[in-house]
């Protein structure tokens, strides 16, 4: 596919049915691996995760150069659609989708960190401008940390700040919105009445609901984050152990690199 036709292709998983579920990458390898498993229809990567193997912290703290190398690395591995997770954008949001699309992606999380709403919507408006000048419809996840800042609220404030900046970010063009957190049920409806059938996106996580009730409830999208690598670094840490106790490489090892 064209850079065109991954974008066209990734804005019609959103907007399909369909739920699509996008297990979080952060090398050539991991994007190999997900990317050959049938049902794999798109691939995102994880900031967290980049960093860390990497060797920096979450939170824009891997330089940019580095960090669209590791893009670039992956968006090559794979015929796939990619969306990257770009934290909250480098300071110039524009400018970092217009490079992330140079290595090839199609779509892309932004932290809005919860600043001025009306910071974040400019935010919004340059990614979208950026991806229109390369001549593509950027699919911009456009995500808003209200319940993931907002422990010093209440869950009410948090889903009144969720649905007005959703809102806000769906008006300025944005195709979905991404609000990360544990959702309940109740949250979820009322996010998606608020924005619309397959307008949100969310994150899997430990008590998450399950993915045939969020493909019932209308959500658009649900992501991993950080936790497949954890996933690998946890089998990697048993191992370790297993061997220290005298075991070796357990039993139906896939030679999969």
């Amino acid at each position: 596919m064209t850079l065109h036709e991954k974008a066209d292709r990734l804005l019609a998983l959103h907007e399909d049915p369909a739920l699509l579920t996008v297990v979080n990458v952060w090398d050539p390898i991991s994007a190999k691996v997900v990317a050959a498993e049938p049902g794999t229809t798109a691939l995102a990567t994880a900031s967290h995760s980049i960093a860390a193997s990497h060797g920096y912290e979450d939170g824009e703290n891997i330089p940019l150069d580095l960090h669209l190398d590791a893009i670039d690395r992956i968006v090559r591995a794979t015929d796939l659609p990619v969306s990257a997770d770009l934290e909250a954008g480098y300071g110039d949001v524009g400018e970092t989708i217009r490079r992330a699309i140079g290595v090839g992606v199609v779509g892309a999380n932004i932290e809005d960190q919860l600043k001025p709403l009306d910071e974040a919507v400019r935010g919004v408006e340059a990614a979208l401008a950026a991806g229109e000048a390369e001549g593509i419809r950027f699919v911009l996840n456009a995500r808003t940390d209200a319940f993931v800042r907002g422990a010093d609220r209440t869950p009410e404030q948090n889903l009144e700040d969720a649905i007005s900046r959703g809102q806000a970010y769906l008006a300025a063009g944005a195709p979905v919105v991404f609000v990360p957190g544990r959702l309940d049920e109740a949250q979820v409806r009322t996010l998606v009445d608020a924005f619309g059938p397959r307008k949100l996106s969310v994150i899997g996580i430990p008590g998450s609901l399950p993915l045939a009730q969020l493909e019932e409830l209308g959500v658009a999208r649900v992501s991993f984050g950080p936790l497949p690598q954890r996933v690998a670094l946890t089998a990697l840490q048993d191992l370790v152990r297993d061997v220290h106790a005298g075991g070796g490489i357990p039993e139906g090892t896939r030679p999969l690199n």
